[in-house]
């Protein structure tokens, strides 16, 4: 099967065109990467043909995806408090995208589909875990951009009969993650803080939970999906049900480098959710058999990667 990936330059998509491309039932892998947030170098050593254009390029992502038995939609302008510095980019980029994403598979014989929307989605609901059945209320426009994915996804399989799958992730972390710019995510931050000796920034008073998610967890599950040919009528969480507060965080990374790490509070940023724990019961009914890497196996992973990226 030849699979193409969006985004495939970047965090997840690398890791998972390395997954895939070690596949014996994967025949060609292309990453599809504007280069905007991605990086070449990440894939580096992987058998994947790498196309830098764009996924809002109709002509492109004809081109790119002819031929392909799945398409993962992982490319996106990410970042809440950059949506909210620029609402419309994001709404362009992450949902006028996937409709184009959709559009070139309706193309191809007998696709499946995954697309990547987001635990944000569920935004100011307080209630924990959270379920798919939940309503959302997302609180950014980047959440607002995520739903619109999903549910794109969803209605392209009402209406048109594509195979696809909806995944919601939540707090993706691992090696490849970028730490050195504004929107960084926490935990590529907080390890790159503590191994160049720099104040752990925090927004707020720290005890925010997360449901973190080590990026083979994730390439595991996509991976499994499209072998199998799953779909799902909703959107499926992908987590595993842990909640870890990020001064847990920090004591874990405290006790991997074996000193105590100085930290510096900052006002709670808008738009970011103060709570977040997957239900799994969908996740775990749909792929039972992959096992998820735990957050200090898979924090130890990401400290040493950074440290020999440094």
């Amino acid at each position: 099967m030849k699979v193409v990936v969006t985004g495939g330059a970047g965090f997840i998509g690398a890791n998972l065109c390395r997954h895939l491309a070690e596949e014996p039932w994967v025949s060609e892998v292309v990453a599809l990467d504007d280069l905007s947030t991605g990086f070449r170098s990440n894939l580096d050593g992987v058998a994947c043909r790498l196309v830098v254009g764009s996924f809002l390029d109709d002509e492109v992502l004809g081109e790119v995806t002819r031929g392909a038995g799945a398409i993962v939609h992982l490319g996106a302008r990410p970042s809440v408090p950059r949506s909210i510095e620029d609402p419309y980019s994001s709404h362009h980029i992450n949902a006028t995208g996937t409709l184009r994403v959709l559009q070139a598979a309706q193309r191809l014989v007998d696709p499946i589909v995954v697309v990547a929307s987001s635990s944000s989605v569920y935004g100011a609901n307080p209630e924990l875990p959270k379920h798919e059945a939940m309503t959302p209320m997302p609180m950014s426009p980047y959440a607002v951009s995520k739903l619109a994915t999903e549910q794109y996804a969803l209605a392209w399989q009402h209406s048109f009969g594509l195979r696809t799958l909806a995944f919601r992730f939540f707090n993706v972390f691992g090696p490849l993650q970028a730490a050195g710019h504004a929107y960084a995510a926490v935990i590529p931050a907080f390890v790159s803080s503590a191994l160049t000796g720099q104040r752990l920034t925090v927004h707020g008073d720290g005890l925010q939970s997360r449901d973190f998610t080590h990026v083979g967890t994730v390439c595991g599950v996509i991976g499994a999906v499209i072998r199998d040919g799953i779909t799902s009528t909703s959107p499926v969480n992908l987590a595993y049900g842990t909640r870890t507060t990020l001064l847990e965080v920090i004591g874990l990374l405290e006790q991997m480098l074996g000193r105590e790490l100085e930290i510096e509070h900052l006002q709670p940023r808008t738009g970011d959710v103060r709570h977040s724990q997957a239900d799994n019961t969908l996740l775990r009914s749909l792929v039972p058999d992959v096992t998820p890497t735990d957050l200090g196996t898979g924090l130890a992973e990401t400290v040493e990667w950074m440290r020999a990226a440094q």
